[in-house]
């Protein structure tokens, strides 16, 4: 929608008359300010009288020209449609372990075991798009930590990024510790009662430069809240020479250890043994970090008194050219 800012400047548009009937004609061409306009409303006043008020092409210009110039400084905008914003939103980075554990199959979707990195991959991915308000950030782990998108409010970008991870992109161990750090590096110039970090992991630390627990209390320093998730079966039927038998494919995970960096941040651990239970642990984080709800309304603006103003230096330039040529 078009609005003028200054209508009221508009009242501005009969004042080279006013200017050229309230002031007399000066006799004497000597320490005068010419008015270039008003001289072309002499000039108009002149022909009307000889030709039976024919107006030169110049003239026209340069009323033309007047009037886009008081258009300019009226400041006309374009007003959009009005957006919602949010007031308040979490600075929230998400640590997802990528090493080669990630691709066992010991969690059913569909009917059919899946590796667990598509398992997270599609409960992430839901839980992205829910967090309309946040920003969201995204760190993968395996023998070294990657910031693999920074924070940002595009989940889109952040789904497409997640869903292009390969297992063992980041080496073939885990570095939990790392992870953390890393994570913690991106959110310490964010809001101090808003930071929280999603780790997700299906194994132990087994590298790394920092001990997790060590980065557990750093987080604590800088206020970074910490939930961590521990994927992956406890039983599941393998075949072997002797016939069928059951093993624990989590055997590796560290729940000891994900559970103390959680209560040293006032977090929480959350074990995921199958798909239903992978989803119910981001709902509940859903409701522990809630989703901005209060929100204030903006109408963008765009300036266009660019557009009168540049019209206004085109027909100047057109003015110059006639006189120049003497039409």
């Amino acid at each position: 929608m078009l609005t003028i800012q200054w209508p009221w400047l508009f009242t501005l548009l009969p004042l080279p008359l006013l200017v050229y009937y309230t002031f007399p004609a000066v006799s004497s061409l000597h320490d005068v300010i010419s008015f270039p306009f008003l001289s072309q409303a002499r000039q108009l006043t002149a022909d009307s009288h000889v030709t039976g008020f024919r107006i030169k092409p110049v003239t026209i210009i340069a009323i033309m020209m007047w009037i886009f110039l008081v258009a300019a400084i009226a400041k006309p905008v374009w007003v959009g449609d009005p957006v919602s914003l949010p007031t308040k939103g979490r600075n929230l980075m998400l640590a997802v372990d990528i090493s080669p554990s990630m691709q066992e199959k010991d969690i059913q979707m569909g009917g059919e075991g899946v590796t667990r990195l598509s398992i997270v991959k599609s409960v992430v991915s839901d839980f992205v798009k829910r967090r309309d308000g946040d920003r969201l950030g995204l760190v993968v782990f395996g023998t070294q930590a990657f910031l693999h998108v920074p924070l940002t409010f595009d989940r889109k970008t952040i789904t497409q990024q997640l869903n292009d991870v390969d297992i063992g992109m980041a080496g073939s161990k885990t570095a939990i510790g790392d992870a953390i750090g890393l994570s913690i590096k991106r959110l310490q110039n964010q809001l101090s009662d808003q930071r929280v970090l999603i780790l997700l992991t299906d194994g132990a630390n087994t590298t790394g430069q920092v001990d997790p627990i060590q980065s557990a209390k750093l987080a604590k320093q800088e206020s970074v809240k910490i939930y961590t998730i521990g994927i992956g079966a406890d039983i599941a039927a393998v075949d072997t020479f002797f016939g069928q038998r059951f093993i624990n494919p989590s055997a590796d995970l560290d729940e000891e250890t994900l559970t103390e960096i959680a209560k040293l941040t006032q977090g929480k651990y959350f074990r995921a043994k199958t798909l239903n239970e992978l989803r119910a642990v981001y709902d509940e984080l859903d409701t522990l970090e809630a989703i901005a709800a209060d929100t204030e309304v903006m109408r963008p603006k765009k300036e266009l008194y660019f557009i009168p103003l540049a019209i206004a230096l085109c027909l100047s330039m057109v003015i110059a050219i006639l006189r120049f040529g003497k039409i």
